[in-house]
């Protein structure tokens, strides 16, 4: 019997189209005797549209842009939303949100997907929006005693009432050079290097284009290096991979349009070192009580000091990501991650069924 899964993509989000990459990237992986794949696409507008049953690869992210379909409405999700045919009126057996920044990767559809009570892969609701608010993620980490770099962050609107303020706060605390970003974003999207203050009131406005919060982190001399971690109750991790940008830093275009960023992997890094960042990483995942997968961010001084940056609760499954080649590396292949992936949310969702809610 053949797994129905449900893949949820595009989003209306600022990373709309790393999502397409990403759903383009797994559809070319599934295995066709394995899996039965229904695409549910969200356009930028916000639409829900079902389009119908892949049976053969998809090799360009316009054949997964539907603009007719049954289209469905928050109205009708429950009774409707994820049947893999009206007609059948079954239920799928899983659904892959591939969907990145907010609504979609920040707990928002984790939610939907939990009252709907249906398996999904990857991170729950809490380890979602902690991981996807990246001020709230490292007070977590700060509770847990994970090592980090220095953080300051503001709302816009405390900035826009006193806006010297926030630059003399930035400059105190932090110094330059400094990274603004917005709090609840991914893929790079809206950051800015900042080495004085006409860089730092430009960033500030950059980044609040993209979120209603920014965080401002401390710059360091560092190696950037990354672990992927998967499983459940008991995860797992990868080998490391080092990012090595040809540009100042780690942007958007370099992560997904021109490849201008060496990745090797496995990272050089001592026995010792990587063991830290292990132990870190899965510090890290229970700490946001995370489920599935992560990809785990560091920073690595040259004293040998491992700085836990961030970690991803969505990684992309871009031909340019990081995740899937550190596990290609650690011996599971592409498919097989993608298979492993479905296993967990299953196994997840097994759990919870087995928790009663009554007395």
């Amino acid at each position: 019997m053949k797994t129905k899964l449900g893949l949820l993509y595009g989003g209306k989000s600022a990373e709309h189209q790393v999502s397409l990459q990403t759903a383009l990237a797994v559809i070319k992986a599934l295995d066709l005797e394995k899996f039965e794949i229904h695409p549910i696409y969200i356009n930028v507008e916000g639409r829900w549209i079902k389009g119908p049953q892949l049976t053969e690869p998809v090799e360009h992210v316009k054949a997964l842009e539907f603009s007719e379909g049954n289209q469905l409405s928050p109205l009708s999700l429950a009774p409707a939303l994820f049947q893999a045919e009206q007609q059948e009126r079954q239920p799928l057996d899983v659904i892959f949100p591939l969907l990145h920044g907010p609504n979609g990767e920040d707990g928002t559809v984790q939610g939907l997907l939990e009252l709907l009570n249906l398996p999904y892969v990857g991170n729950g609701v809490l380890a979602s929006a902690a991981g996807m608010d990246k001020v709230v993620m490292k007070n977590i980490f700060a509770q847990a005693g994970l090592t980090q770099v220095n953080y300051v962050a503001f709302i816009k609107s405390e900035w826009e009432s006193a806006k010297e303020d926030a630059y003399a706060k930035v400059e105190a605390e932090l110094g330059y050079p400094c990274f603004v970003k917005p709090a609840n974003l991914g893929s790079s999207v809206g950051i800015s290097k900042c080495r004085n203050q006409a860089e730092l009131e430009a960033a500030f406005v950059e980044a609040f284009q993209f979120d209603r919060k920014v965080i401002i982190e401390e710059g360091v001399v560092a190696r950037e290096i990354e672990v992927g971690v998967l499983g459940n109750d008991d995860p797992e991790c990868s080998v490391a991979g080092e990012i090595v940008p040809k540009k100042d830093f780690y942007d958007y275009k370099a992560k997904y349009e021109d490849g201008e960023t060496a990745l090797i992997i496995p990272a050089e890094i001592s026995d010792q070192e990587y063991e830290e960042l292990k132990e870190m990483a899965i510090r890290a995942f229970k700490a946001l009580d995370c489920s599935g997968l992560v990809r785990a961010d560091f920073f690595l001084t040259k004293e040998g000091k491992v700085l836990i940056n961030e970690v991803n609760t969505m990684p992309g499954f871009t031909p340019f990501s990081m995740f899937p080649l550190l596990w290609k590396h650690t011996g599971v292949e592409y498919p097989q991650l993608i298979e492993r992936l479905v296993g967990l949310a299953q196994e997840r969702h097994a759990v919870k069924q087995n928790i009663k809610y009554t007395f």
